[in-house]
């Protein structure tokens, strides 16, 4: 299963006595905390790919990332924002392709050595040249 990568801002808030405090605009009901920002940061990065395990496990939609500006404006100047990375698995979809049987005989011969399938090798070379 192909995974794609998207990256979700986290909103992390601190009172004077409490922990850190993280929250997501995009899954309102993910939230989390650290003593420290380290902390909060590395239980951001776990709460958020568990949810979105979850939510894919119930076949929940996604959502798209919001963007930084629209994060900061319902938000106050002081609070922290993080950028967290998470994985989503991806549908892949197979196709057909015609391929010279020589060329093709030469290149099972490289992806053999190099560990690797023809669907990563042709995805990876289209997105090179695609600058993807």
């Amino acid at each position: 299963m192909l995974k794609e990568k998207r990256n979700y801002i986290a909103v992390i808030k601190k009172d004077k006595s409490s922990d850190y405090a993280v929250i997501f605009l995009d899954f309102p009901t993910c939230i989390t905390a650290g003593k420290t920002l380290d902390e909060a940061q590395s239980m951001a990065e776990e709460a958020l790919q568990f949810h979105i395990d979850g939510m894919i496990e119930d076949k929940e939609e996604i959502p798209s990332p919001s963007s930084l500006d629209e994060i900061k404006a319902k938000y106050k100047k002081s609070e922290i924002f993080l950028v967290i990375p998470v994985k989503i698995p991806s549908k892949a979809t197979r196709i057909n392709i015609t391929v010279d049987e020589k060329f093709l005989r030469k290149l099972d011969k490289y992806l053999e050595s190099h560990d690797e399938s023809r669907s990563s090798f042709f995805v990876s070379a289209a997105k090179k040249v695609m600058h993807y």
